[in-house]
């Protein structure tokens, strides 16, 4: 038996050696995400998961679009009242997106509301245009910005974030862009942190539900498509502290909210035994990883899921439990009185603080009577957009008195077994009065009409590459 020893000794130690390389090599099958908080003011890292992993971008590129736009404001190149023209180029970009005609002028300072609060595509490509000529000229600066920042893991191809070949960047790479903002423009930071927006009769809420919900949170910006997943850069002060949040790859708008809520919790909160762990460093010294971003296309819009038209996502009540677990309470103060507790899923399904919408609108700056005349002219030709198209379906609509051909040339006494119930069976007397049936088809039209006017959103193709992804970025 002894001779045996050694072979089940080597043998044990083979099975270990492969169930450790299985290990290493099956993905892992909970949800894959990049998970970052540091310090805004130091860099100081307080958590890192996959911090340095590339990752698609989203619509938080739009964070580095504002930056860039607004570093030519404060240089003097341009002015927030620069009226800019929406191209054709800008007015065929996917949703979410305002929509405007080509031709239509909007002011710098409206662009980038619609951009920041809407995430609206179409408005990021008119501050392009318009700061760097072109789409790619924009690039190149955006690249050049992200250069001297240090952010080594990013490559912008647009300014919008929609899915193209190259467009790269990672958690690190963003906390050091939410950092210089927060350095670089003080001054314009209101523009990460807007509740909402108000065009015309329209009221768009800010895609970042930690805004007006968590208690200090002061920015920035959401980001979606299916390669990315949901993601999230977000800021909060407390104290005279403020901490950034980076959330890339969450499987909802609810549950990136919800998790950088527990992340800015635990920054805020700090841990007793906080020295037990080893020290993380500065958010610039973190090593990048050479790898291929993750692409959650399959795990995010597949055909089992309902697949989101834009970056809004509509459940506010958290997805499932999974949000919500081991989440740290909230503890805040309002007017001097503390509330009990609650859980960041819970906080963030309830109804944002009320605040008045900021208008936006086309055409020159605004101001006073103008403002309100622009604003109340807007809310107006929507009001008769709407009536008139509800006045389009009446008149297409058949008079529900009126019978149909088929019954108007049926005899005297059958149409009485018509016109006592509409859902009634006929008689076995009346059996010719069923005829009109065949005009069914007629009077379904009206509804076929009026599902054109209020489509369902169009389930975007899933493809290969996120370059082939039809999705928005919001």
């Amino acid at each position: 038996m002894h001779f045996l020893r050694p072979l089940l000794r080597a043998s044990s130690l083979n099975l270990i050696f492969l169930a450790t390389a299985l290990a290493v090599m099956t993905p892992r099958a909970v949800h894959a995400e990049a998970l970052l908080v540091v310090e805004a003011d130091t860099g100081k890292v307080l958590q890192a998961e996959n911090a340095t992993m590339p990752w698609y971008p989203a619509s938080v590129t739009k964070i580095m679009t504002a930056y860039v736009t607004l570093r030519a404001v404060k240089e003097g190149r341009l002015s927030l009242d620069t009226l800019l023209t929406v191209s054709p180029v800008a007015a065929s970009q996917s949703p979410s997106k305002m929509g405007f005609p080509p031709g239509t002028q909007v002011t710098v300072d409206n662009a980038l509301k619609m951009m920041m609060v809407k995430s609206a595509n179409d408005m990021a490509v008119v501050l392009a245009e318009g700061v760097g000529g072109s789409v790619d000229g924009f690039s190149a600066i955006m690249n050049q910005t992200a250069l001297r920042l240090g952010m080594t893991q990013t490559s912008y191809v647009n300014p919008n974030g929609l899915p193209a070949d190259g467009q790269v960047t990672s958690a690190r790479d963003l906390a050091m862009l939410a950092r210089a903002v927060i350095r670089d423009l003080p001054e314009y930071e209101y523009f990460m942190q807007i509740p909402s927006i108000r065009y015309g009769r329209r009221v768009t809420q800010n895609f970042n539900k930690l805004i007006g919900r968590y208690p200090g949170a002061d920015g920035f910006k959401t980001g979606f498509i299916c390669a990315s997943g949901y993601n999230l850069v977000a800021s909060a002060t407390r104290n005279g502290k403020r901490l950034i949040a980076v959330v890339l790859g969450a499987s909802s708008g609810q549950a990136r909210a919800v998790r950088a809520a527990q992340l800015l919790e635990r920054g805020f909160g700090g841990n007793g035994l906080g020295w037990l762990k080893p020290a993380l460093g500065t958010v610039d010294n973190l090593v990048p990883v050479d790898a291929t971003p993750p692409n959650l296309r399959d795990e995010m819009c597949n055909g089992k899921r309902k697949r989101p038209a834009t970056d809004e996502d509509p459940d506010i009540v958290a997805s499932n439990g999974n949000t919500s677990t081991g989440e740290t309470a909230v503890n805040f103060f309002t007017a001097g009185l503390q509330h009990h507790p609650v859980k960041p899923a819970d906080l963030l399904a309830a109804a944002a603080e009320p605040s008045e919408p900021v208008p936006v609108y086309t055409g020159p700056t605004k101001t006073g009577p103008a403002l309100i005349a622009a604003v109340a002219a807007e809310a107006e030709k929507q009001a008769s957009a709407k009536r008139g198209k509800k006045s389009t379906i009446a008149a297409k609509k058949p008079d529900a008195a009126a019978a149909p051909k088929a019954e108007a040339n049926a005899t005297p006494a059958a149409k009485p077994a018509v016109v006592r119930h509409a859902n009634a069976k006929p008689d076995a007397a009346a059996k010719p009065a069923a005829k009109p049936a065949a005009a069914q088809p007629a009077a379904a039209k009206p509804a076929a009409v009026g599902d054109k006017l209020a489509p369902k959103p169009a389930k975007p193709k899933a493809a290969a590459k996120p370059k082939g992804e039809n999705k928005p970025a919001g």
